[in-house]
């Protein structure tokens, strides 16, 4: 079956995705091969399909060294006794790698190569800590770059507070932000609205249910006395940044053809997708022309979106993109962020989609836009439409 455009739709199935745990908690002691499979079998299972139909298995990644190098998505896959016959690669597009894994499968569904696919993501970041593919020995920067750019290496933390001093964003409000992030999230899973795309997991005897970063008591007075997370910042503070966390997702997408054939109900169809370069030092802001580029190709504005996903890297991402695109706070990151959820970098992306997807059902909605900004300068972006 084809769109207005002549292209065959895209849908989501399910999806679903372990709680997301703090650096150091209980998934630990989980192989990031082990988080992915136990999702992906999840993933299998609760949709009930037959796994030999599945055509490729896409994840994202960032830290592909060490448990989580060659090919961790093929790994997870034979892992959970899955089928040899289908196989699997892992993408690298920065924090956006889950959402572009998910690009890329329905874009695949849409192009005509694939039927049935399956995209998730993965990052333990406790055990593959943030930057270990980077070797002091071996700088990934040439010094054409740094002549470039005038820097030794690119931080985000850095990046986050220029843009937090070009939109006169201060303190206070970055703070105010991420408390409202952590209020959400404890809202929303006090409520069950997470536990809809939640597979709990089980660790010595019990079960994970819930995010494990989530501070429901948090407040900016509290947030208020952290001091900044590194030397020379005045803004940027470990209150108002993305928790570093272990987690995974997985999410199935099919042709609606081939959902029909297979009785599996489609939940939502792609409607566009875009992804962006932007200033590599200031590094954050991608979401914003990422968000402009695929409304433009949807034909869509901001008034027609129902929910906005903007991955929480740190507060002033939102924030100046709040500015910039004019939405209020009623329709951004309604359930909480990566503030408060955590922030596993290759899983991010998925988790925004099924966020996105549930609470579009829970309020009856109609669109979704999630954007997502990216180390290097990056961003990437999708809408989805719920069916009935």
């Amino acid at each position: 079956m084809r769109n207005g455009n002549g292209a065959r739709d895209a849908v989501i199935i399910s999806g679903w995705r372990t709680p997301f745990g703090k650096r150091g908690g209980q998934f630990s002691g989980l192989h990031p091969v082990e988080m992915l499979s136990f999702t992906l079998k999840a993933l299998i299972e609760r949709t009930g399909i037959n796994p030999e139909l599945v055509e490729d298995v896409i994840g994202g990644c960032v830290g592909q060294v060490g448990e989580q190098a060659l090919n961790v998505t093929r790994s997870a896959w034979l892992d959970a006794g899955l089928p040899e016959s289908t196989p699997a690669t892992t993408v690298d597009r920065q924090c956006g790698s889950g959402l572009q894994a998910i690009q890329f499968a329905a874009q695949g569904v849409m192009a005509g190569g694939y039927d049935l696919v399956v995209a998730c993501g993965v990052e333990n970041m406790s055990r593959v800590p943030l930057g270990s593919q980077v070797s002091p020995d071996h700088s990934p920067m040439t010094q054409a770059v740094r002549d470039r750019y005038h820097v030794e290496h690119f931080n985000q933390a850095i990046g986050a507070e220029m843009i937090a001093k070009k939109w006169g964003l201060s303190r206070a409000a970055l703070d105010e932000y991420s408390a409202r992030s952590h209020a959400r999230a404890a809202t929303a899973t006090a409520k069950g609205w997470l536990a809809q795309e939640i597979v709990p997991v089980p660790i010595n005897g019990g079960a994970v249910e819930h995010d494990q970063g989530i501070r429901p008591e948090t407040s900016v007075e509290k947030l208020a006395t952290l001091k900044p997370a590194f030397e020379g910042l005045e803004l940027l503070t470990a209150g108002n940044s993305s928790q570093i966390s272990d987690g995974a997702g997985a999410v199935l997408i099919a042709s609606r053809q081939k959902a029909e054939e297979l009785g599996l109900q489609p939940r939502a169809r792609f409607v566009q997708f875009t992804q962006v370069g932007s200033d590599p030092v200031m590094m954050l802001t991608g979401p914003i022309p990422a968000t402009r580029r695929v409304l433009q190709r949807a034909g869509l504005s901001t008034q027609d979106i129902d929910l906005f996903e903007v991955n929480e890297a740190f507060a002033p991402v939102c924030l100046a993109w709040q500015e910039e695109l004019g939405v209020g706070v009623d329709r951004l990151n309604v359930n909480g962020g990566a503030i408060a959820l955590g922030h596993p970098l290759g899983a991010s992306g998925v988790r925004l989609v099924l966020t996105a997807l549930n609470e579009l059902e829970r309020r009856d909605g109609h669109y979704a836009l999630t954007a997502i900004c990216e180390g290097g300068g990056m961003a990437n972006a999708s809408i989805i439409e719920r069916l009935d």
